[in-house]
């Protein structure tokens, strides 16, 4: 049986299974429900195995001009300001994985893989089709009705990949699987000039940790922009990008943290925000000749900086096993599924006790802080040598 693959989605784990599948031999359609692609998000982390995979797939040099290559992460206390730690990035770990550690923008990231992909014959791209059912008979290509601003359409695959986000629709279509639940965590974002903020700032990643509350920030934008996040225990329940903030109720929320550290929250005019959601890695992938990828599959919290790592990832695996002469892409799939699942609950989970890590207050922030400032840096950072150095499949 023949056909292209259809990939539900163009964000960052779509567009990079286009890539990977196209370059495994498919034919490829990417179907995305926007009617082009929208710059949403805030800056993201690439870390070695992510970049691994860009790199394999053609796209790491347009991405790497598009980014920054911090040389540490600057670990701060929120409330005194105070350096806690700085772990190396930069050279180390260029030495150390063969590939870099990059913060980027994404939708620079995004508009990086979709110049690449546009400029392959075998990627075709169809906007504004919004899936509206599959239908996954024996002996037949897989059926994918889609709803147009022009009416309905379908378009018959080899298989189907649903990389369409946290609230996918494709998920619904797999027994089992659960819906994506609020994690009583919301993220505030603002991107500002370089030129507002201070020249320190600007050659590293920086992490702030305080009670119920962290920051993170970086250089965006080919370091043209500063990207500020701020992630917060809060229980606000909206499925958007883009929020709106009251600014004073926002800052209000660091009038305890160190004047450095409230000088920069004070730069940005206006903030978004996005309630963070996980789905649970552990429930079942794939159904026939469907299967999911990305945050469609295991959306995760972003404290081990591996949600587009670990659909970059994904990708890669996909395209290794659902080979264009394989007899049973049903098999393929379950092989994909096997193949990607332990790691990435592993790598949820370690999201979940970072995220409890960094939010610690009273005496147990003391002794984290502490254990920190002892440890050697270097060791520090090798606890996440099982993340960065996985390589991708030949």
């Amino acid at each position: 049986m023949t056909g292209p693959v259809l990939v539900a989605g163009a964000g960052i784990g779509g567009l990079t299974a286009a890539l990977a599948l196209a370059r495994a031999g498919h034919k490829v359609i990417v179907a995305e429900r926007s009617p082009e692609l929208a710059e949403v998000g805030a800056g993201l982390q690439l870390s070695p195995n992510a970049c691994h995979v860009l790199e394999q797939i053609g796209a790491l040099d347009a991405i790497h001009g598009a980014g920054f290559e911090p040389e540490t992460v600057r670990i701060r206390s929120a409330r005194s300001g105070e350096d806690i730690t700085r772990l190396p990035l930069g050279n180390s770990l260029r030495k150390r994985f063969g590939a870099p550690y990059l913060v980027v923008h994404r939708a620079d990231l995004q508009k990086a893989l979709f110049d690449t992909a546009s400029k392959n014959p075998e990627i075709e791209f169809r906007f504004g089709h919004k899936v509206a059912g599959l239908e996954d008979e024996p002996d037949a290509p897989v059926r994918v009705r889609f709803e147009t601003a022009s009416g309905s359409t379908s378009i018959d695959a080899f298989a189907v990949i649903g990389a369409d986000g946290v609230w996918s629709a494709l998920r619904g279509m797999i027994p089992g699987h659960s819906e994506a639940k609020f994690t009583g965590r919301t993220a505030y974002r603002a991107t500002v000039s370089s030129s507002r903020v201070p020249d320190d700032l600007m050659t590293d990643t920086g992490l702030w940790l305080g009670h119920d509350a962290h920051l993170v920030h970086y250089p965006v934008h080919g370091s043209r922009n500063f990207n500020i996040v701020a992630l917060i225990e809060e229980s606000w329940t909206e499925k958007t990008w883009s929020g709106t903030v009251d600014r004073a109720s926002f800052l209000q929320h660091f009038s305890h943290w160190a004047p450095e550290v409230k000088a920069l929250l004070s730069v940005p005019d206006t903030w978004l925000k996005w309630a963070l959601c996980g789905v649970d890695g552990s429930r079942p992938w794939t159904h026939g000749r469907l299967a999911l990828l990305g945050d469609a599959a295991h959306g995760m919290l972003p404290f081990a900086a591996q949600g587009a790592g670990m659909a970059i990832e994904d990708a890669a695996v996909l395209a290794d096993c659902l080979k264009p002469d394989t007899d049973s892409p049903v098999a393929a799939l379950k092989t994909y599924e096997a193949r990607r699942k332990e790691r990435v609950v592993k790598v949820q989970k370690t999201a979940v006790s970072n995220g409890k890590i960094y939010h610690l207050s009273g005496p147990m922030a003391f002794a984290r802080d502490t254990v920190m400032r002892l440890a050697p840096p270097a060791r520090l950072s090798a606890r996440m040598d099982w993340i960065y150095g996985w390589k991708a499949p030949a």
